[in-house]
């Protein structure tokens, strides 16, 4: 199977559609994949689009759907956090993504945080989306996975756990916080290699090439390929770009 993989698309559907394009996917008649990664909203202004773009590739049986950190903020919008528009949900974006999917604007009551709530539990993306997301894919030589596989951890420093694949929810959810640049310099997942998103690819050329910096003019958001590691994250809403591997397994 060939996979063409993104991540953090955060909202950029026309750049995702340009890159797939880009790339030969259109024209490339083998049995192939789009893998996605997870955080596909929050940032950019097309939620909409990609919404209904990621529904017919479902539909059509074209993509396998990574969950990431930024699919459980919108779950918790919409459901413990009742719509209230907090500094984490502003921040991030997920409450951009429900006006922009509900076509309500926010609101400083109680009653109207409660309608965004509902109408966001109405949507695709909360229905039907979300649902069919996975905490990762596994090939005979890749792991594919959101940002880094579960850990275990002693005095801050992270432990592969040979149970992972079993992990419950609560622990795929921490592990969708991790810096996978920083987690594959103390765990690595058996002989595979993780294929992964979450952080800036930038960060780990500065940190681990000692190439450019993060976000100043010589930011290199380049795909960060090292020992066990793929790592994707573009920060597509600083760089204007968006990275994809085509993976055959």
């Amino acid at each position: 199977m060939k996979y063409y993989v993104f991540t953090d698309i955060h909202g950029y559907c026309t750049l995702f559609q340009d890159t797939l394009r880009d790339n030969g996917y259109f024209e490339d008649p083998e049995e192939k994949k789009i893998l996605l990664l997870g955080d596909l909203f929050d940032r950019g202004g097309e939620a909409q689009k990609l919404q209904a773009y990621i529904l017919a590739l479902m539909r059509e049986e074209r993509a396998i759907l990574i969950r990431g950190n930024h699919e459980d903020l919108f779950q918790d919008l919409v459901t413990r956090d009742r719509g209230r528009p907090l500094r984490h949900h502003l921040h991030n974006g997920t409450y951009d993504t429900l006006e922009q999917l509900t076509g309500l604007k926010a609101g400083y009551s109680w009653s109207s945080n409660m309608e965004l709530a509902r109408a966001g539990r109405e949507t695709p993306l909360f229905k039907e989306i979300i649902p069919a997301m996975r905490d990762y894919y596994e090939t005979r030589n890749y792991i594919f996975t959101h940002a880094w596989i579960p850990c275990q951890s002693w005095y801050g420093r992270l432990i592969y756990d040979g149970d992972w694949r079993e992990a419950d929810g609560a622990a795929w959810r921490e592990a969708r916080w991790t810096n996978p640049m920083d987690a594959v310099q103390t765990v690595r997942a058996e002989d595979k290699t993780v294929v992964c998103g979450h952080f800036h690819c930038s960060y780990g050329h500065a940190r681990y090439e000692g190439k450019g910096t993060d976000f100043g003019p010589d930011a290199d958001f380049s795909p960060y390929i090292a020992p066990g590691i793929i790592s994707l994250d573009a920060c597509t809403a600083a760089s204007g770009r968006m990275n994809c591997v085509v993976l055959r397994d």
